[in-house]
């Protein structure tokens, strides 16, 4: 896999129905929808700043159903980053997660270089089943980043995408293309093998 590829790919996996194609549309193009429609696969791109230039962020919003493992193993060997959705409404959402772990795991061999976000969605919900620290427990076993977001009220999702960029080390990415850095950008280092909490 050649490293300096203009392409960033980021995969977006989780249960059906805890909001992935939600929180990718609502930072790809700022909108948000109701209704449910399964996804099988979508592939969305946004330019952002890499290395000094401007290279392609690909967002992968996978199926949420486990009818195509073929497809599933091939978006995580072509991943750079992952982001693993559940709903705080659905315990069951983040069991369903572990599985897909273990196969990023088992994949890439080692975590320690690769970006990866555990994302509680929904946040904007009152039927909590899996408490904000259920969620940072999870995050500190599986040794990456957690954030809690709500694509239906916009928040912490464009944090969610920036945050995934400044766990990168190998480039220097940003969401920002005309140079100027988010104020987060020096928080890279502080976050080696630590979770943070928005």
């Amino acid at each position: 896999m050649p490293e300096q590829s203009n392409d960033y790919r980021v995969v977006v996996f989780g249960a059906g129905g805890v909001g992935k194609s939600s929180l990718v549309l609502r930072f790809v193009k700022g909108t948000f929808r109701d209704t449910y429609i399964p996804t099988v696969e979508d592939t969305y791109r946004q330019v952002i700043s890499c290395d000094k230039s401007v290279c392609t962020l690909q967002i992968t919003d996978t199926t949420g159903s486990h009818q195509f493992p073929a497809m599933q193993r091939l978006s995580i060997s072509k991943g750079h980053a992952f982001i693993l959705v559940y709903s705080i409404t659905s315990k069951q959402s983040m069991e369903e997660l572990k599985p897909i772990y273990q196969q990023i795991l088992a994949i890439k061999g080692s975590m320690e270089n690769i970006p990866i976000m555990l994302v509680g969605n929904k946040s904007d919900e009152t039927q909590r089943e899996v408490a904000t620290n259920d969620g940072e427990t999870q995050a500190n076993a599986w040794k990456c980043a957690f954030m809690e977001t709500s694509a239906k009220t916009n928040h912490n999702v464009t944090e969610l995408f920036q945050e995934l960029l400044n766990l990168e080390k190998k480039r220097n990415m940003s969401l920002n293309i005309d140079g100027k850095h988010s104020g987060k950008q020096k928080r890279t280092d502080k976050l080696k093998g630590k979770c943070s909490i928005m």
